[in-house]
């Protein structure tokens, strides 16, 4: 399993400490194929810019995707214009990739099969992964979760992630998740005062 998949599962399987929204998700999901990729020796980061590595074929084919869709031209790309670029839907494609593979089924209602599916995990060795993952509060994980609001973020999540790479790249994705939330916020005041004119206050 990679940390995309565990990240998506914990989402599906814990109780929120707020909802999470998809939008924050897919963000969180783009940092984690950067750190996955890391890892795999796929690219370095050059300060914040994604350098890429020698191309071959890795084992997942999310991950090879992204891996396949990496800048190669200088100046490359930074860490935050790849996170809005490749996360654009991408917890969709997770929760596609997931259902392909038997780890997530959709339950419809008995009285209201029209109305929309609720996820539910299968029981698998990929869930009881990522549950060991995420209780064991493995620093990775555990920040990225904090980013998307399934816990409060760790006390000291800095010091026990590894490596200047991995600690820029969920920065990036922090700073991202608070740049889409001042957006909404944004948006929703925009939409209150436009509701406001139209009736007259």
């Amino acid at each position: 399993m990679t940390t995309p998949q565990d990240l998506l599962i914990v989402a599906l399987d814990v109780e929120p400490s707020r909802p999470v929204e998809q939008g924050d998700l897919s963000l969180a999901l783009a940092g984690a194929e950067v750190i996955d990729l890391i890892d795999a020796q796929a690219l370095t980061l050059d300060d914040d810019r994604i350098v890429p590595g020698a191309r071959w074929t890795l084992a997942d084919r999310l991950l090879d995707e992204a891996a396949s869709s990496l800048v190669r031209q200088t100046p490359y790309e930074s860490v935050e214009d790849w996170l809005w670029r490749r996360g654009r839907g991408l917890s969709s494609a997770y929760l596609a990739a997931l259902e392909a593979e038997g780890q997530v089924t959709r339950q419809h209602g008995r009285w209201s099969p029209a109305r929309s599916a609720r996820t539910a995990l299968a029981d698998s060795p990929a869930r009881r992964h990522a549950a060991e993952r995420w209780t064991s509060d493995e620093p990775v994980l555990a920040v990225l979760g904090a980013a998307v609001g399934i816990r409060e973020m760790p006390a000291e999540a800095s010091p026990s992630v590894a490596g200047d790479a991995v600690e820029t790249v969920l920065a990036a994705v922090n700073d991202a998740v608070m740049e889409l939330e001042a957006v909404r916020q944004r948006r929703a005041i925009e939409d209150a005062a436009f509701d406001n004119i139209w009736r007259g206050q």
